[in-house]
């Protein structure tokens, strides 16, 4: 959104997302519209690193089975907008509605849908409808983006591959670090597990002589935007995705990272980071009982890639998206 803005500052944009209001509040450019509906239903989760293969069927099969309602009221809102074009990061009713009211639409993500629960036989009975719902959705797209580490993406007609988006922080780590109140040659080690939440003993590792710890969840900073504490730390303890990958990669901060389940994404994530940062797994067992240290010293100790990743993908992204809206 802001490079779309950065090239037409004209440009109205409207979310439509189920993502926190504080999310574009502090991210967004000024004027965005965010409107809070749920537009698809991803995996469910027990905590952090576990996903539960039933619980996400039956959300899926609930909202595929209310799926053409949430179309027609969609394409409603698109023509009531007279939106010019759909972007979808990548809710299969975007493309849908889109579709419906005769709108362009562009997909941009390293996955897709049908291809994270074609693994889970959990479907096959409790939601058979689900994957062909989400794949006659993604057959109606007008182009898709496709980010690095990506998997899926068959049943999408256009693909162009554009480089990393990810956030780069612009401030200087020294200056960043000394708002944090960490000494200068201290090693800083960013925790970051999302929302769902994890039982980790934060309290003790806080306490830590080796390194200080920084643990957004737990202790929120104020005045900085979390690419800026990515960049400040030295590692970043994790489970992979793509959105960390990357800002690790940018930053050029390492990355300590758990497995996550059953999820097919991590194995295409873990195979593509040795290029792009320096990363090393920690086994859940030594991560829920507070075993970092060896680790950490193990990660710092890898040699950097030879060269930062190009990550100009929200550039070649809006000018993509502005090329079709004319």
């Amino acid at each position: 959104m802001r490079a779309i803005r950065a090239i037409a500052s004209n440009v109205a944009i409207d979310v439509r997302t189920a993502a926190p209001r504080w999310l574009f509040e502090s991210a967004a450019p000024a004027g965005v519209v965010y409107q809070a509906v749920q537009t698809d239903t991803g995996v469910v989760q027990t905590d952090s690193l576990t996903i539960d293969e039933e619980g996400t069927a039956r959300a899926a099969a609930r909202f595929d089975r209310e799926f053409e309602r949430r179309v027609e009221d969609e394409a409603r809102i698109l023509r009531s907008l007279r939106a010019d074009l759909v972007l979808a990061d990548v809710p299969p009713l975007a493309m849908a509605a889109a579709h419906r009211a005769g709108v362009p639409a562009v997909a941009i993500a390293n996955f897709t849908w049908d291809w994270i629960f074609s693994i889970y036989r959990t479907f096959d009975g409790l939601a058979p409808r689900a994957i062909p719902t989400i794949r006659a959705a993604y057959a109606t797209t007008s182009l898709a983006l496709r980010l690095p580490l990506h998997g899926g993406f068959e049943t999408m007609p256009v693909v162009r591959d554009i480089p990393l988006v990810a956030r780069r922080s612009s401030r200087d780590p020294a200056d960043i670090r000394k708002q944090l109140g960490v000494d200068p040659g201290r090693v800083l080690v960013l925790s970051s597990f999302s929302g769902f939440g994890l039982d980790l003993p934060l309290a003790d590792l806080a306490r830590s002589t080796d390194f200080a710890l920084l643990s957004p969840e737990r202790d929120p900073p104020q005045g900085l935007r979390y690419e800026d504490l990515v960049a400040a730390a030295d590692v970043v303890v994790s489970k992979p995705g793509y959105g960390i990958v990357s800002e690790c990669a940018v930053n050029g901060t390492a990355l300590l990272y758990t497995s996550r389940g059953r999820f097919i994404e991590y194995d295409v994530l873990v195979a593509g980071m040795p290029r792009l940062l320096r990363s090393r797994f920690m086994a859940p067992d030594d991560l829920r009982a507070g075993r970092w240290t060896a680790s950490i010293h193990a990660v710092l100790a890898q040699p950097a890639p030879a060269e930062r990743p190009r990550a100009h993908g929200a550039t070649v992204a809006a000018e993509h998206i502005l090329d079709m809206i004319g």
